[in-house]
């Protein structure tokens, strides 16, 4: 991936409607758009009840990545493949922005009315809102401990 690559920034509150639509934030679609992607990528997340969301960007980088892996006799490549490339979708949004999430997905995600959509750089995460707040709290928490931990020169 090149560093002219927007990135996905902020955390951006939205809802999910009564017929499993979101609108992508408006930043967010630009990103997209910027990567010639058509909609979005969408997967469960593997280690969060979260979904992972992503433009093109990423899947080239993902699909560069395991290309230099045997497809047939390495069990990285299938293992990395069946988490990723397996389970992902590309959701196609409509004029105002909106994408249907697969019921799959919804409920991996635990998703109610409030969702968050969380800036991570080369990917975002949609999350329950109410489920995300303990979590972002949590890593903040993480940070202050290995900063503590960097000044009082324990380092990690």
């Amino acid at each position: 991936m090149t560093g002219s690559v927007q990135p996905f920034i902020s955390t951006v509150m939205g809802s999910l409607d009564s017929k499993g639509r979101v609108c992508i934030p408006a930043a967010y679609r630009q990103v997209l758009a910027a990567q010639n992607t058509a909609g979005l990528y969408v997967c469960p997340s593997f280690s969060e009840t979260a979904l992972e969301a992503f433009g093109q960007s990423l899947m080239d980088a993902v699909h560069a990545r395991l290309s230099g892996q045997d497809p047939f006799f390495s069990a990285a490549h299938d293992d990395e493949a069946t988490a990723v490339i397996s389970r992902t979708q590309l959701l196609v949004s409509d004029d105002q922005g909106r994408v249907r999430l697969p019921d799959a997905m919804i409920e991996h995600a635990g998703l109610k009315d409030a969702v968050a959509f969380v800036g991570l750089a080369q990917k975002f995460q949609i999350w329950d809102a109410a489920r995300y707040l303990p979590v972002q709290a949590e890593a903040l928490a993480r940070v202050k401990a290995r900063m503590d931990r960097a000044r009082n020169g324990s380092g990690e």
